[in-house]
């Protein structure tokens, strides 16, 4: 069985946004795609950590919840 990752909310918002995209926003569309199935959601790119606490003032670790 092949399983696909999903990037949409890696490469979507770093793309047009520079990874400022919150969390909270990103829900909504995280649910949907885990009801397709996916083997996985990729959510974290390698700028998203610094994003997180410098500019959005939010906890890196809750987006990997």
């Amino acid at each position: 069985m092949v399983g696909i990752t999903e990037t949409v909310l890696r490469d979507g918002h770093q793309s047009l946004i520079a990874t400022r995209m919150r969390t909270r926003d990103m829900l909504p569309a995280a649910e949907r795609l885990d009801a397709v199935g996916y083997r996985s959601l990729e959510v974290w790119g390698g700028a998203t950590f610094d994003v997180c606490l410098r500019f959005l003032r939010e906890d890196p670790w809750e987006r990997l919840r």
